[in-house]
């Protein structure tokens, strides 16, 4: 059974940082379950108004994985530092060329990621883009 932490609006129009960090822990827990990753993102985000971004985070999570060459660890009651890492990459506050050391493909795709990330965040939150 998969457990959803909904987002007060109020939470996700001033800080999408939670936003991102509960759409991580989701994603991991529904890989780590083998729960239907987009249908457990969708159950978490849409009473907010952002079940659009069910594939996005799933998309960004699945590149990051790949640049990293590792499962992504999540945190409890503190963010860990792939959490860290993840709103550093999608604030822009670290690039990831300087964050993570990968082949080019990924990169490149994880770059794609993180731009669409950035957007759809924008367009489903109302908010201007960083």
């Amino acid at each position: 059974m998969t457990m959803h932490a909904p987002i007060s609006q109020s939470q996700r129009a001033s800080n999408s940082g939670a936003l991102v960090t509960a759409a991580a822990r989701c994603w991991r827990r529904a890989r780590d379950g083998g729960a239907p990753v987009q249908q457990s993102l969708y159950a978490m985000l849409a009473p907010n108004d952002c079940g659009l971004l069910a594939p996005v985070f799933d998309s960004l999570m699945t590149l990051c994985e790949a640049a990293l060459g590792r499962k992504i660890a999540v945190g409890s009651i503190f963010l860990s530092q792939d959490e860290l890492l993840l709103l550093g990459l999608l604030d822009g506050s670290r690039q990831r060329h300087a964050c993570i050391a990968c082949a080019e493909g990924a990169a490149s795709a994880l770059d794609c990621a993180i731009c669409s990330t950035r957007i759809m965040m924008a367009l489903v939150m109302g908010r201007a883009l960083p």
